[in-house]
Parts: structure tokens; sequence; C-alpha cells
């Protein structure tokens, strides 16, 4: 099992949850948990254990977020394709993708993933340069994978009569 399928059966992602997550707004409020979570992380030295407060509503924030927004009236957007490219990307096992597809998103989570200790430690010593230097890289590698999905949902949409059928 992979992560992402793992992480799929975590957040419960079925097709309502998928279909409110194509919303844009359900996707690009998503974007913007992480630098949150490093301010209610770094918080902690202004309101000490308060802090946890904010972190377990962002945690929460990330689960229920896919199914708070509508379906969206129209899929034709940017994000709405990333998230059914995620879908495809999710789903590549049963429905093979191109070859260069899987190597970039491979690549990209790497270089997301090689974000994460500086950020950790920039927060657990007050590194501010760290925090930075790791939330860079974790989201523009976040946003790099994203563009990817859009390029592989556009490469497979015409494959699988149930992909094309995302779009409206």
């Amino acid at each position: 099992m992979d992560y992402g399928s793992w992480l799929e059966r975590l957040m419960k992602m079925d097709d309502g949850a998928w279909k409110r997550h194509a919303n844009p707004w359900s996707a690009w409020t998503r974007t913007v948990i992480l630098p949150l979570l490093a301010l209610a992380i770094w918080s902690r030295v202004w309101i000490g254990w308060w802090c946890l407060v904010p972190i377990a509503l962002l945690i929460l924030w990330t689960f229920v977020n896919p199914r708070v927004f509508p379906p969206p009236g129209t899929t034709d957007h940017w994000m709405s394709k990333a998230t059914f490219g995620e879908r495809v990307w999710l789903n590549r096992k049963a429905r093979p993708i191109p070859a260069h597809h899987g190597r970039a998103a491979h690549i990209l989570s790497a270089v997301g993933a090689l974000g994460i200790p500086p950020f950790a430690y920039g927060l657990i010593v007050y590194e501010f340069w760290a925090v930075v230097a790791g939330l860079t890289a974790v989201l523009l590698a976040k946003l790099w994978f994203l563009d990817r999905m859009v390029w592989l949902y556009e490469d497979m949409k015409d494959q699988d009569p149930a992909y094309s059928s995302w779009l409206y």
C-alpha cells in the first residue's frame, strides 16, 4: 500500500468528498494549512500550551475541508483539474499512467520531503529562516506537483470515461 492510498482511506475520500474537494475553494484553502500550522506551533512562545487549540483546529480542518464546500458549478478550473489528477494518480495501479508522470510525481514528493527537516528543526528551536526555507521547499514542490497533476489529468481524461465525466 502506498502513502497516497493510505491517506485517502484515512480521509475517507468517497466520490462525494472528491466532488466537493474539486471546488477550488476547498483545494486552495488546504494550501494554507501548513503555513498556519507553522504559525500555530510557533505561537507556543506567546501563548504556551494554548497553541494546541489552533493546532487541533487545523488538524480538524484538514479532515473536514474536502466536505465543507459544495461541488463547484464548473470544474474547468486549474485547481479542480489538479484534484482530478490526484485521483488519477491514486488510481494508477488499476489504470496505469505514463511513466514520465510517475517519475515527476516521485521527484517532486521527494523534493517536498526534503523541506520537512529544516521546517521541523526551525519550529523546534525557533529558527525563523529554517522554517521559511523548509516551508518554501514543501509548498513549491506541492504546487509544482499539483501542476503536474493537471497535466496528468489532461493526458488521461480521454483514456477513461470516468475521468472525462469529472469535467463539466
